[in-house]
């Protein structure tokens, strides 16, 4: 656990991040790996070597006897299968967390997850960077403040390109499904923070799009249909459905109908290009949430997106699979 004297200097936090198999490995490590209040260990197990660092050690064991009283907190990057047995490790050596999303690959590993942090007192945060991102934080504005009226129905797309340079993404057991669990979570976040849980949930996949690429079982398209108390409802398209040589991997968009007004947000508009360019300017939602994270490792308490929601997020990816494979809807209570 982190400790300080409060009459000196703060010294740099140790973190250690955990795997290099997430795309985010190397967005996290280049923004941490700079910083002075930062010492830096990547673990690269499967050896990737693609995560360029000061320190990349090959095992996690090296990672977490990297200094001779452990790391301060972690950031989880694996596999999403693997993602519980880091944070519970973590847990029970009193080690602060953020986990990419999905937190896990079932609710009762998430469940179990959040459960030991809680025991041991560390903070569990959920890697989603679009939480920060200035549209989805002025879109949560203007439902709170009541510039859009009774909100009552959304429409959101997280679409990207099949993430075939990780193979694991599209393997059902090391990912917990395809598309639907990828791409699913980000808006589900982003509506729980301003709605809370749905009471059911609709889905249908189709392997329509990449077939020939992506692992047995995992569907490559998707429609997930919330439906929250008062009878507001909200669309999530979670497809991987960008063309292979479109210029950035995908994107993610929202558009709020309520009885005062419509807003539509692209989390990632800010960019510059021609064809088959992508060039992004102005914020990045990566370092908020790094930010974020390394002030709640120093205060010891976590903020927004939490464990929790990382959670409550996973039901509802749980719901959508229980959906797929009835046909009908699945009330969240029923989980």
């Amino acid at each position: 656990m982190l400790t300080e004297n409060p009459a000196a200097p703060l010294r740099p936090l140790r973190i250690a991040l955990m795997s290099c198999a997430h795309t985010h490995a190397g967005a996290y490590t280049a923004r941490l790996d700079p910083r002075a209040d930062v010492d830096l260990v990547v673990a690269d197990p499967d050896g990737y070597g693609d995560v360029p660092a000061e320190r990349v050690v090959g095992s996690y064991r090296e990672a977490w006897e990297a200094w001779s009283d452990g790391p301060d907190a972690i950031v989880v990057t694996s596999a999403n299968a693997h993602h519980k047995d880091l944070v519970l490790e973590a847990a029970r050596r009193g080690v602060h967390v953020l986990c990419e999303k999905p937190l896990a690959t079932s609710v009762a590993d998430a469940e179990a997850m959040v459960a030991a942090c809680r025991e041991a007192g560390v903070v569990l945060m959920t890697a989603f960077p679009v939480h920060f991102a200035p549209a989805v934080q002025s879109l949560r504005a203007a439902v709170a403040d009541g510039t859009l009226g009774e909100v009552i129905g959304l429409t959101g797309t997280n679409n990207g390109k099949l993430p075939d340079t990780r193979a694991w993404f599209t393997d059902v057991e090391l990912a917990g499904g395809g598309s639907l669990v990828d791409h699913t979570v980000h808006l589900a976040e982003i509506l729980d923070a301003m709605f809370g849980a749905p009471q059911a949930v609709h889905a249908t996949t189709n392997r329509i799009l990449w077939a020939d690429r992506a692992g047995e079982g995992a569907e490559t398209g998707g429609l997930v249909t919330l439906t929250y108390a008062g009878g507001l409802v909200a669309t999530i398209d979670c497809s991987w459905s960008q063309p292979a040589e479109a210029p950035t991997w995908g994107g993610l968009r929202l558009q709020a109908v309520g009885t005062g007004g419509q807003m539509q947000i692209d989390a990632f508009a800010e960019h510059v290009g021609g064809p088959g360019q992508w060039l992004p300017y102005g914020s990045d939602s990566d370092s908020a949430l790094l930010v974020a994270f390394l002030d709640a490792v120093r205060v010891g308490e976590a903020v927004e997106p939490s464990g929790d929601v990382g959670l409550r997020t996973v039901r509802v990816v749980a719901a959508a699979q229980e959906s797929v494979r009835t046909g009908q809807p699945v009330t969240l209570a029923s989980l």
